[in-house]
């Protein structure tokens, strides 16, 4: 291959991290003249998955959001607790839309290309060989998102639990919804002895994103989602009578694994991929943002690549909660209503966005029963040999 079809970056996967890198590069003068390359196997036409996140004030994406809310709901069968989130906001964004927003802004530059090929081969080297199925690239700067299944994620030292849920958009004759208000997590329905529970995104009077969603080492088939979203609308909505617009579904992995360890000469693991995703909640869309600047700024003035993109304090509490819902998952409830109930959600988004310092984050770690936690610890140390 001749030298001037060397890319300088290429991006393997066009979802949300790949996307933000992308656009964040183009945002930058540095990348002007750089020969930036996305490859993504399938269309990214369609409406696959909903982005939700929470932020404070104005946002990048604002102009792409379908609805936001300033209140929210925690729900058990004993606690009903109101959640005022100013000066925060939980915003939503349908995948779609961003998808579309992102191949637009991409075709008005010349030096990015977007190619639909799937990569069955990458070789770390400088540069890096790509292989597809239609053709061969080579690339100084490879950022893969692809998650690689390998011996060494089922070692028993890693924790892995999985965020699986079904939703359901469905949509009523009569107004029945409060769509100033969604709920965070209602944990009044739920499957037996697991950490389980309803989310709710009232997106209208009419209509609403209801999601049955687990954090549990298991899965379940794929129908059986399906009675307790059926039991959630009839008995806990009050609804007898309503459509189903759209059906969501997805499993997000929750583990103390190191993916972004997986990179090589050339090659940067980013995404999921990259453990950019927290283990602790499944939130991706806005680490896949904060990291896709920092590394902008990494790649500018020289860094290593990964430096402040992982914050090792945050691993180490993800690590023990979920060795905590790994041994006890049916604590999954009594800890977030701990969490919920003891802070304000403020501290709390601010604690999952990292921002906290460490005395803000020994008042959160104090309102949760400790004994649990304590068994957690020492499940993870035993995990790490010690």
């Amino acid at each position: 291959m001749k030298l001037d079809n060397i890319y300088d970056f290429t991006i393997i996967g066009a979802g949300a991290a790949g996307l933000h890198l992308a656009l964040s590069m183009l945002k930058d003068d540095w990348f002007v003249e750089k020969k930036i390359l996305i490859l993504e196997k399938d269309t990214k036409n369609n409406d696959d998955k909903t982005f939700c996140f929470w932020e404070q004030g104005k946002g990048a994406w604002d102009e792409l959001i379908t609805c936001s809310w300033k209140k929210g709901k925690f729900i058990t069968d004993k606690k009903n607790i109101d959640l005022h989130l100013f000066p925060y906001q939980y915003k939503m964004i349908r995948a779609g839309d961003f998808y579309k927003m992102a191949r637009h802004k991409i075709a008005e530059y010349s030096n990015i290309s977007w190619v639909r090929d799937e990569v069955v081969d990458l070789k770390p080297g400088s540069p890096a060989t790509i292989q597809g199925l239609s053709n061969t690239y080579l690339s100084r700067q490879v950022f893969d998102s692809r998650v690689e299944i390998n011996n060494k994620i089922k070692e028993e030292k890693y924790v892995h639990l999985k965020q699986h849920f079904k939703g359901w958009e469905i949509k009523t004759d009569e107004p029945v919804f409060d769509d100033s208000t969604f709920t965070m997590m209602d944990y009044r329905l739920k499957w037996e002895n697991s950490t389980s529970f309803t989310y709710v995104l009232p997106t209208s009077p009419t209509t609403a994103l209801v999601e049955f969603t687990f954090f549990t080492s298991f899965t379940i088939d794929y129908d059986d989602y399906d009675d307790y979203l059926r039991k959630y609308i009839k008995d806990l909505l009050n609804i007898d009578r309503y459509s189903i617009n759209k059906i969501e579904y997805g499993i997000i992995p929750m583990s103390s694994f190191p993916f972004h360890k997986a990179g090589s000469e050339g090659i940067m693991k980013i995404g999921t991929a990259g453990s950019w995703v927290k283990p602790s909640s499944g939130y991706s869309f806005k680490n896949a943002e904060k990291n896709a600047r920092k590394l902008i700024e990494n790649i500018k003035q020289q860094k290593k690549l990964s430096k402040g993109l992982l914050n090792s304090r945050f691993q180490f509490y993800d690590a023990v909660y979920l060795a905590v819902l790994k041994e006890q998952n049916h604590l999954g409830e009594t800890i977030f209503t701990d969490m919920y109930g003891k802070n304000p959600i403020q501290q709390i988004f601010k604690f999952l966005d990292e921002e906290t310092s460490l005395w803000e984050e020994i008042k959160i770690i104090a309102s949760f029963k400790s004994l649990p936690f304590l068994k957690g610890l020492w499940n993870y140390m035993s995990r790490l040999g010690f």
